[in-house]
């Protein structure tokens, strides 16, 4: 499904047309969402975010996590080098084949760097269309392949397409990985027009809100830049999405989702 970035688009961009409409029926399906605010307000007092010192207080600062899905690709250490001049912490949910596999110094730069790293399963399969055994091997190959070359495992997973339902969960919570949906998207599998991509995300930008982008499409990354820029010139603080539930801790099979404003 993600030979090239160009074949990569046309496979998969259809599909993901779905997402939005899906994630409006997760509560359909048995899985009720939690929002970043509910999950800061149930996490305590605990001055920490995923086990380390939290930066700023999202319930007094103006949040927001900037996440990438299905990488990493070529494309990706020039975004590493933009994400290291602007200070800007990231979440990459990473692909096991073809990119764990094919790019693992890449991989370790990330987590080196101070960003997130989470699972986006091994090859992209929709999990909701699996038996347990499968939804278990897609995410326990991308746990041990990430951990194999970080030292750690990923924490946080987002199901492809965000479908997701009870048997995901299920697993999920057995893996120890908690669930993250988004609540702005680019769409940028279908356009390669930079400009549209980052209007789209400045469109849809709130307040604790999850962006989502992939770093393995041509207009992507060359729009992350002026994206930074402009949400920073709006008063945003970019996190990471352990970051925006802190003093919460993402728990494993939950799902969360910001609502948008």
């Amino acid at each position: 499904m993600f030979r090239s970035r160009s074949g990569r688009g046309k496979a998969v961009g259809t599909a993901l047309l779905a997402a939005a409409s899906l994630m409006l029926t997760l509560g359909g399906c048995g899985v009720d969402p939690v929002t970043p605010q509910d999950a800061r307000q149930g996490g305590g007092t605990d001055d920490k975010a995923g086990g380390a010192p939290r930066r700023v207080d999202c319930a007094q600062v103006k949040c927001i996590a900037l996440t990438f899905d299905a990488g990493p690709g070529k494309d990706t250490p020039h975004l590493l080098d933009v994400l290291k001049e602007k200070q800007v912490p990231a979440t990459f949910f990473l692909l096991g084949s073809k990119h764990v596999d094919r790019y693992p110094d890449v991989v370790r730069r990330i987590a080196d760097e101070g960003h997130e790293v989470a699972n986006h399963t091994w090859s992209h399969r929709i999990l909701t269309d699996l038996d347990e055994s499968e939804i278990r091997d897609e995410l326990s190959r991308t746990q041990d392949a990430i951990e194999k070359i970080t030292g750690r495992k990923p924490t946080l997973m987002r199901p492809p397409q965000g479908r997701t339902d009870g048997t995901v969960s299920d697993v999920s919570r057995e893996l120890g990985l908690a669930q993250v949906l988004w609540s702005i998207t680019a769409k940028d599998y279908s356009t390669t027009d930079s400009a549209l991509i980052r209007q789209r995300v400045l469109d849809d930008a709130h307040r604790d809100g999850i962006i989502l982008l992939h770093d393995i499409y041509d207009g992507t990354v060359p729009a992350v830049p002026s994206i930074i820029d402009e949400l920073k010139r709006r008063g945003f603080t970019f996190v990471t999405v352990p970051e925006l539930l802190a003093p919460g801790k993402a728990e494993p099979g939950t799902v969360y989702r910001p609502e948008k404003d």
